[in-house]
């Protein structure tokens, strides 16, 4: 395996030092009735409590999140000061990429030099987002109102067809058998609850209450709720919606957050509970589809990483991908030869749903999570975003010396 090869040779993920919510579907979520910036600074604030964590090392804030909040315009310096500290910070979003984009952009941060200790912060909330309003003088009417996240996810405006639409195109394009796609989703939900049972999962997300504007409590999130187990009779005999998309064959709208830190090999050492695992971030890359071929642009991401990695699948220990879409895992699997069966061992977002900002965070924690477990090695996290998009990266895991 060729090891040299960094684009961020000074940047570190001190393990332990991260944590996620669970995801509540949006049909459930107690966060429906909340500030979801307020309550992500207050949740980082809380996971960071529980490992020990002291949040004055905190330098910097990247805050990553797509759907519209009260108080958005404050964006990082608002969230620091829900977290209780006052740093400053800034905000940024790429659709479903976001989670990973902004682990990436503080490890840029950590690398320029500009700062030691970066913190990671995204969230969304799809329940009762909001409506936004906005001048179109171009158009026929004098404003045009964009009804939440959904008119996004139905109309790209330069490809000029819906996401799911997408997927039925790829799915088309790369003659993928239903049953198959059905096999592979069925292999999703086996392997989020194998890992639930194990208690994995209990070591990424925590439980976290949810309080109204007095202080008082409204709930508490310690599952992903809406998720339930499915046969695969069940998903065989569900309504075909485009080619290989089904209901159960896609993800679903949630609420949720996560948080991690980037900074340098001292202080990771010195903020971890485990200083002996040492996490590298290693490269990244991005690539764009054609028109309306959205969940073949990871695939082509992943390669063209690989390749300037000089790197194999076979050098990856845990391969982590965000499918809204099953079809997603399949193009990838067929493209590449990689069986569809060794990825997301321990869950992901076609399972566990899709808040957006935070999605690609959470892969990443379980993945490093999970290379830990098999004594360190490669991770390799991609997924798509909107306008055709797709996004790949590689950090490497190494326990007590060792990296395979």
């Amino acid at each position: 395996m060729n090891g040299s090869i960094s684009m961020f040779p000074r940047a570190w993920i001190p393990y332990g030092t991260w944590g996620t919510s669970f995801f509540p579907a949006w049909q459930t979520s107690a966060l429906a009735e909340v500030n979801i910036g307020q309550f992500a600074g207050e949740a980082m604030n809380r996971i960071l409590g529980l490992r020990k964590v002291p949040k004055s090392a905190l330098e910097y804030l990247v805050v990553g999140s797509t759907i519209p909040w009260h108080w958005k315009f404050w964006n990082a310096p608002l969230v620091a000061s829900c977290l209780g500290v006052r740093i400053p910070g800034f905000h940024l979003e790429q659709a479903c990429a976001t989670g990973l984009q902004a682990v990436l952009h503080a490890a840029a941060e950590v690398q320029s030099g500009a700062h030691d200790v970066v913190g990671v912060l995204t969230f969304d909330r799809t329940s009762d987002s909001p409506v936004g309003v906005f001048p179109e003088r171009r158009a026929h009417r004098r404003t045009m109102a964009l009804c939440d996240v959904w008119d996004n996810f139905g109309f790209d405006p330069a490809a000029g067809q819906a996401m799911i639409a997408t997927a039925g195109n790829a799915a088309r394009k790369h003659r993928l058998d239903r049953r198959e796609v059905e096999e592979l989703a069925f292999c999703r939900y086996q392997q989020y609850f194998e890992a639930k049972a194990s208690g994995f999962l209990d070591r990424v997300a925590t439980p976290l209450d949810v309080l109204n504007a007095q202080g008082r409590l409204m709930g508490r999130i310690d599952a992903d709720l809406g998720v339930r187990r499915i046969t695969l009779d069940a998903l065989r005999a569900m309504r075909e919606l485009d080619t290989c998309v089904t209901t159960g064959l896609q993800t679903h709208a949630s609420d949720g957050m996560a948080a991690l830190l980037v900074t340098t090999r001292e202080k990771a050492r010195e903020l971890s509970p485990r200083p002996e695992i040492a996490i590298a971030c290693v490269a990244k890359a991005e690539a764009r589809a054609h028109p309306a071929l959205m969940p073949e642009a990871p695939t082509l991401a992943v390669q063209k990483l690989l390749a300037k990695t000089g790197l194999s699948l076979a050098d990856v220990a845990v391969v982590k991908s965000h499918n809204p879409f099953a079809v997603n895992d399949a193009i990838f699997s067929k493209v590449t030869g990689y069986d569809w069966r060794n990825m997301n061992r321990t869950g992901c977002s076609l399972v566990w749903g899709h808040p957006q900002g935070p999605t690609l965070t959470r892969l990443l924690i379980e993945g490093l999570e999970e290379a830990v477990d098999r004594g360190g090695g490669l991770v390799l996290l991609f997924g798509c975003a909107a306008g055709d998009v797709g996004i790949a990266a590689l950090f490497r895991v190494a326990e007590g010396g060792r990296s395979q």
